[in-house]
């Protein structure tokens, strides 16, 4: 269960969400900085997303195994690259936070009670997934390059696919609906199954409107060659409620589990 700790930060990271765009997309055609601006005022606009310092989701995630559990989660998040994400599970609440420098975990569910530090690996994922209104807004700002590679067809609709090259390298693909300009699907972290490396694709549905801004509430994470799939559903989003800085220290064992439920 510790892989969906930290799928469910990437997925919170872009459902909550000018180094210059490679512009080499076809005459007549959008570029990828175009693109961009579409989606970031398809999403609510540069400047609601600024004026966003903190955003609080709830619902349910697909655990899997043979009963199809869901579990409720809190997922919160507050600028400058500040998450948590509780997970309810047998009367106890597994936690994963970040203060935007340091991450730790606690994860009864394994039988691990003590707080745990993040790996280099698990530190690097947070930092990239703590960005909360997503790789497009302010991308500039953030160091990303934008390239168009061109359309594709997802689940049906005509989608621009764009490369971004993150600060620190690290390339994703995002593809974005050529109608609504909503994205549709992005590039997941990378999973190593059975020896080898799978691919990881995040899908985005169901957007609705929170607080002025468009939101998806479903999320769907399919790894290459897993025929099953994980499914995380948004039931109630809170926009710029006050988050004490405390709620993102180091834990500490008394309040890592929830008494008496």
């Amino acid at each position: 269960m510790n892989r969906f700790f930290f799928l469910a930060l990437g997925l919170v990271s872009l459902a909550a969400s000018a180094g210059a765009a490679t512009e080499s997309a076809p005459a007549g055609r959008m570029t990828a900085a175009q693109i961009a601006d579409r989606n970031v005022a398809a999403r609510g606009g540069l400047q609601a997303w600024r004026a966003v310092n903190s955003l609080t989701m709830s619902g349910q995630i697909d655990v899997g195994g043979k009963k199809e559990v869901k579990l409720p989660f809190v997922a919160t998040m507050k600028r400058p690259h500040k998450s948590r994400f509780e997970l309810r599970f047998q009367e106890q609440t597994a936690l994963q936070v970040y203060d935007g420098t340091q991450g730790w975990k606690v994860r009864p569910f394994l039988g691990r009670d003590e707080v745990e530090p993040y790996t280099p690996a698990e530190a690097r994922v947070a930092a990239a997934a703590a960005e909360l209104d997503g790789p497009l807004v302010d991308y500039a700002r953030k160091g990303i390059k934008l390239e168009l590679q061109g359309m594709e067809s997802v689940e049906g609709h005509q989608a621009y696919r764009l490369k971004l090259t993150m600060q620190d390298r690290v390339e994703r693909r995002l593809w974005v609906d050529a109608t609504s300009f909503l994205e549709v699907k992005m590039d997941g972290e990378p999973r190593k199954l059975d020896g080898r490396m799978h691919n990881v694709a995040v899908y985005y549905r169901d957007y609705k409107a929170e607080g002025g801004l468009k939101i998806p509430h479903v999320m769907e994470t399919v790894v290459e060659g897993v025929k099953k799939t994980h499914q995380m559903t948004i039931q109630q989003v809170t926009v710029n409620q006050p988050v004490d800085d405390a709620l993102f220290a180091k834990p500490q064992l008394a309040s890592a589990k929830v008494p008496g439920k």
